[in-house]
C-alpha cells in the first residue's frame, strides 16, 4: 500500500504542480487538504477538478475562517503587531492555522508525510516546518523546492512550473504578463516576486484587488463605531457579528475607501530582503480602532511593556513560532493587558486614510476634571510637580556638575 501524504493545497500554480510530482516521483497517495481561510469563492472554484486532475487521491476542505479570525488575527490584534513598521503579518499569521489543520488530517487519514508549497527562498517553509514538527517531531516532511529532484526535473522557477503545468493540462491563474505570486486571506492579500522584485517599479494598476486606488475613493467620509469587549472586536456601529463576519465587513468597507495599501521591503528570517505588496483594509481600520480603546482604558505602565514587546512579538510570528513556549508566555501577558480593554472606537475613513475621532469606555482611566486645563475644582495640585521635577533632574544635575554638560 502506498505512503499517505497530506498536501497544504491551494489550488495555484505551485501546489498544482507540486501534487503531480509527488504522486509521480514517491508513489504516494496524497490528499489535497485545501481550507477555507477567507479567499474567497472565486479563488475555491474549480479546486476540485484541478486537485483531481494533478493527480490527488482525495481532496479536504475545511472551513477555517471563524477560528482564523478569532483564534489567531484578533490574538494578534490584541499585541498590536506590526513587522518592522507596515507589516500586518496576514500571511504569516495564516500559516500556523493551515499547518495545524494539515496535521489534524494527517492523523485522521493515518498519513506518515506533509508537504508544502513554499520555496526555499521565503518565510512560509519554515513556518509550516516549525509548526509540523512542534506538533509531531516524528512527522515526514517533503519540501519540493529544496528537493534535488525537484531541480533537475526542470522546475527551478515558476516560469519553469508553469511550462510544466500546461504540459500535464492543470489550469493555473499565472500568466506570462502577470506571474507574480499572491497569497489571500480573511485577513488581507499579498503579492510578491515576478515584476514586483524590482523595488523601483510601481506596481501595476492591476495589481490590487481588495481596495480601490485611493484617489478613486468617494468624496465623502465614511465613519465607523467599532465595539471592543476585553481587546476583542465584537460589532461595527452597533452590529454585532462573529469574527470572520465583522472582518470581511470591515474588508469591504475599508477596501471602498481605498484603506490598507502597503509597498514595502521587508527582512525575511532566512537573511534576505523582499518586496511585498499588501492589501489589508479590515485589520488597518481595527488597528486604529483598537488602539483608541486602549489609550483610555490601559495603565501607562502596563501599556509601555507592552509596547515594548511588540516588535519581538511580530517577529515571532513573522518567522513562525506562533505554537513555541515563549509565544504561550507573550499570549498570556497579552490577554492579561487586555482586561480592561473594553469600549467603542470611531474612525472615519476618506481617500486611504483612516482617521481616530473619538473613543469611549465603560471604565476609562481619562479623568477630565484632572486632565482639564481650566479650573480643576482641587483635583491636582500644580505646586506638587515643583518636587516632582527636582527629583527627576538630580541625576542630571549632578552629571552636568561632574562631566560638564556637553
Amino acid at each position: 500500500m502506498a505512503e499517505k501524504a497530506v498536501l497544504a493545497y491551494s489550488g495555484g500554480l505551485d501546489t498544482s504542480v507540486i501534487l503531480k510530482w509527488l504522486v509521480d516521483t514517491y508513489g504516494l497517495e496524497v490528499i489535497a487538504l485545501c481550507c477555507d481561510i477567507g479567499q474567497g469563492d472565486e479563488e475555491l472554484e474549480g479546486v476540485k477538478e484541478k486537485a483531481e486532475r494533478s493527480g490527488a487521491c482525495k481532496l479536504v476542505i475545511r472551513d477555517v475562517k471563524e477560528e482564523f479570525a478569532r483564534d489567531y488575527v484578533f490574538q494578534m490584534l490584541k499585541a498590536n503587531a506590526v513587522y518592522e513598521g507596515c507589516y500586518l503579518l496576514g500571511t504569516s499569521i495564516a500559516r500556523p492555522l493551515l499547518a495545524k489543520t494539515q496535521m489534524d488530517v494527517a492523523k485522521e487519514e493515518g498519513a506518515t508525510v506533509v508537504s508544502h508549497g513554499a520555496t526555499g527562498k521565503g518565510n512560509d517553509q519554515v513556518r509550516f516546518e516549525l509548526a509540523y514538527r512542534t506538533i509531531d517531531p516524528s512527522i515526514k516532511i517533503i519540501a519540493p523546492w529544496r528537493e534535488a529532484k525537484f531541480h533537475e526535473d526542470g522546475l527551478t522557477g515558476r516560469e519553469k512550473a508553469m511550462e510544466y503545468a500546461a504540459r500535464h493540462g492543470i489550469p493555473v491563474k499565472q500568466t506570462a504578463k502577470e506571474p507574480w505570486s499572491t497569497d489571500r486571506n480573511l485577513l488581507h492579500i499579498s503579492f510578491e516576486s515576478g515584476i514586483l522584485e524590482d523595488p523601483w517599479r510601481e506596481p501595476p494598476a492591476g495589481t490590487y484587488v481588495m481596495t480601490v486606488p485611493p484617489d478613486e475613493a468617494p468624496d465623502k467620509v465614511t465613519e465607523l463605531e467599532i465595539d471592543f469587549e476585553k481587546g476583542v472586536p465584537v460589532a461595527v456601529n452597533g452590529d454585532a457579528q462573529s469574527p470572520a463576519k465583522l472582518l470581511a465587513h470591515l474588508n469591504e468597507v475599508g477596501g471602498k475607501n481605498g484603506v490598507g495599501r502597503v509597498d514595502m521591503v521587508e527582512n525575511r528570517y532566512v537573511g534576505m530582503k523582499s518586496r511585498g505588496v499588501y492589501e489589508t483594509p479590515g485589520g488597518t481600520i481595527l488597528h486604529v480602532a483598537h488602539r483608541g480603546v486602549e489609550s483610555l482604558t490601559m495603565d501607562r505602565e502596563v501599556m509601555h511593556l507592552r509596547d515594548s514587546l511588540i516588535s519581538q512579538y511580530a517577529a515571532k510570528v513573522y518567522n513562525g513560532f506562533w505554537f513555541s513556549p515563549e509565544m504561550r508566555a507573550l499570549n498570556t501577558f497579552i490577554d492579561a493587558t487586555q482586561e480592561n480593554v473594553t469600549g467603542t472606537a470611531r474612525v472615519k475613513l476618506y481617500k486611504g486614510n483612516c482617521r481616530l475621532t473619538g473613543r469611549k469606555a465603560p471604565k476609562s482611566l481619562y479623568d477630565m476634571k484632572i486632565a482639564t486645563m481650566d479650573t480643576d475644582e482641587g483635583a491636582y495640585d500644580p505646586t506638587r510637580a515643583t518636587g516632582f521635577i527636582e527629583l527627576n533632574a538630580l541625576r542630571l544635575v549632578v552629571g552636568s556638575k561632574v562631566f560638564g554638560n556637553g
